[in-house]
């Protein structure tokens, strides 16, 4: 499996020796999933490819279900456009374009993100965003927003092509993610919270007012919307939507022997929102609430020796 390091985590789960299989593969290599795929009703499909695009279809080949959830995100180079907006809408269309070919799949689950709604300059503060916004992409090339614009135009390819060929789809837009890792490496947002955690405040000044949701809502989210019949359309995965200057309060209070920061500096403007998740709701789900998802997240990080108190 090449470097031990990356998996190493999953073989820590409960059941893994019994249960897990893990096979080597590429997605952007025709045929390379063919094995690990044969026979499965479900595909969680986790990783988006970063190059040029070529149909997988024998990926998914006799899967009635596949989760679509990740985009990239990396340090800009030169070509924005090229290096993240263009590899997050032909990744997205490379799955799609294998599920259209596999007869037996039943529903496609796509992880966009709440940026895709709320990335606008037009915000009623007076009128909770629900599935029914979509961000501006005039904005986010405007202001070089470059992970929203991905996840704005990668979103709506996929709605385009689902309807054009008769795919279900449901995606699930989840906010900033907080709470325990799997792997060993910090991913985006749990490294930001650290930063900020230890009082490095730099990160955490660029993102202004944004919601929060605890990494288990967001997998239980999938789950349900992938099993329930009546799931339809976009779903918006959110418990909270606190202000900067709120969220370091809070944290402060909960958290007095960590150096939290609680000065920013306002780079720009955030219009005040809050996000209606009652399509969710109706369904019967329930969220984590703030308090709990970082208390998960600080824990985590004490067990992992990065901050000690």
């Amino acid at each position: 499996m090449g470097d031990y390091k990356k998996v190493a985590h999953l073989w820590e789960l409960e059941g893994a020796s019994e249960r897990l299989q893990l096979v080597k593969a590429d997605l952007m290599e025709m045929g390379s999933f063919d094995d690990a795929v044969m026979g499965c009703e479900g595909v969680f499909h986790t990783a988006s490819p970063v190059c040029e695009v070529k149909s997988n279809p024998d990926a998914v080949m006799g899967c009635e279900g596949v989760f679509h959830t990740a985009s990239p995100v990396c340090e800009v180079k030169s070509n924005p456009k090229a290096e993240i907006v263009d590899p997050a809408v032909n990744g997205t269309l490379n799955v799609l374009l294998s599920c259209e070919k596999n007869p037996a799949l039943r529903r496609v689950v796509l992880t966009s993100s709440s940026c895709a709604v709320r990335t606008r300059d037009d915000i009623d503060p007076a009128v909770p965003l629900d599935e029914s916004s979509w961000g501006s992409v005039e904005l986010c090339e405007r202001l070089g927003i470059w992970y929203a614009l991905g996840k704005i135009l990668a979103e709506k390819a996929a709605w385009e092509f689902a309807e054009a060929h008769n795919i279900n789809l449901v995606t699930v837009l989840p906010s900033f993610v907080v709470g325990p890792m799997l792997p060993h490496d910090l991913c985006l947002t749990v490294s930001d919270v650290l930063d900020l955690l230890k009082g490095n405040s730099e990160k955490f000044s660029w993102h202004g007012r944004m919601g929060y949701v605890h990494i288990d809502d967001v997998a239980r989210c999938h789950i349900l919307v992938y099993e329930d019949s009546t799931a339809h359309g976009r779903y918006l995965c959110s418990s909270t939507v606190l202000d900067t200057h709120e969220l370091a309060a809070l944290l402060a209070q909960r958290y007095p022997s960590l150096p939290v920061s609680t000065r920013f500096k306002d780079h720009y403007e955030m219009p005040a929102y809050a996000f209606d998740t009652s399509k969710l709701q109706k369904m019967g789900f329930q969220f984590i609430g703030v308090e709990e998802m970082f208390d998960d997240c600080v824990e985590f990080l004490k067990r992992r020796g990065y901050i000690n108190f």
